[in-house]
């Protein structure tokens, strides 16, 4: 199972810069469901009010969560870090970008509540699907993405798995890969994915994804095609779920709201990570990934309705606009 990385910056083309997200925070929150109960309350102590966890001492952290400094202690090693000073220190280095977040829309960071106006329902989804993306990207483990992108672009076939909401991510990640000539399959069908992973082998890559990290038909599938020899890869936003076995995890970000069933931030941020797996494997290979997308884009360009035919029924004056993508 991959490690979680702790918080650090990234050297982009402009220097070294830091996360404009409370990486430690996201990285507790991934752990929650792993956590013994003691631990699990301390955690959310510390994600709920991450600026008065770092002003706390270990003694009164332990009596807001009714438990030992010992537990404490126990949670700061279970996350990674060495003791309770150095996870206050890393709170209290990312405190002031929490602030500056909640300042900028506290009541939009709040749950969907019954008595929201539609106004303050359409606010909240468009705060909570923007932070779900930003977090996501800030989370993400660059060298573990990279690792995967190169080996997917050495696979001879790879196979994507998810039901639900998932399944419609997968979709989408199968039809960027066919776009750019990958030989890629998408299963949300429990009998169909055993089926397919059981013909992997150790050329394959199989991708997994689950927000829960505990699906059953996915987690399944996945150890499958891994028992036949293939590269597995998971995306899910709990990195030490049932599908942490994978070979290679990529952690998304989202918190949920109460209406979960609509699977709406999650597949944001699900959506980011496919983004960022696409982007980066067509760039791997630019001149085979350019040609392949050039010459789907003339295949279908016959199905759309061109500016003649669309202004002569609008009664309209066609113009000289290129057809754009979907």
């Amino acid at each position: 199972m991959a490690q979680i990385p702790k918080p650090n910056g990234e050297q982009a083309a402009g220097g070294t810069v830091a996360s404009a997200v409370p990486t430690t925070v996201l990285r507790i929150r991934s752990l929650i469901p792993s956590l013994a109960p003691a631990e699990r309350r301390v955690a959310r102590r510390v994600v709920d009010d991450p600026e008065r966890a770092a002003a706390s001492s270990i003694t009164q952290l332990a009596k807001d969560c009714a438990t030992s400094e010992a537990t404490v202690i126990r949670f700061c090693r279970t996350i990674d870090f060495s003791g309770y000073r150095e996870l206050r220190l890393a709170l209290a280095t990312e405190a002031g970008q929490a602030r500056g977040a909640r300042s900028t829309a506290p009541e939009l960071a709040s749950d969907i509540d019954p008595d929201d106006t539609l106004v303050t329902v359409v606010q909240k989804i468009a705060y909570t699907d923007a932070r779900a993306v930003e977090e996501t990207g800030a989370a993400l483990d660059v060298d573990a993405l990279r690792t995967v992108i190169d080996t997917m672009a050495a696979a001879r076939r790879i196979d994507v798995y998810g039901v639900g909401a998932s399944a419609f991510v997968g979709a989408d990640l199968q039809q960027k890969l066919h776009r750019i000539g990958m030989t890629s399959f998408a299963w949300a069908d429990a009998h169909v994915m055993l089926t397919s992973a059981a013909l992997l082998d150790e050329r394959d890559v199989a991708i997994g994804i689950s927000h829960s990290g505990a699906t059953i038909d996915t987690v399944q599938a996945l150890a499958e095609a891994g028992r036949r020899g293939a590269r597995t890869v998971a995306i899910t936003n709990f990195p030490r779920s049932a599908i942490g076995f994978a070979d290679h995890v990529l952690t998304t970000a989202a918190r949920e709201t109460t209406f979960r069933s609509g699977a709406t931030a999650s597949r944001l941020a699900q959506l980011t990570v496919v983004d960022c797996l696409f982007v980066g494997l067509a760039q791997s290979r630019y001149t085979e990934s350019r040609t392949a997308l050039e010459t789907t884009f003339e295949a279908v360009r016959g199905l759309r309705i061109n500016d003649d035919r669309r202004h002569r029924r609008s009664g309209g004056a066609p113009d000289d606009r290129d057809a754009g993508d979907d």
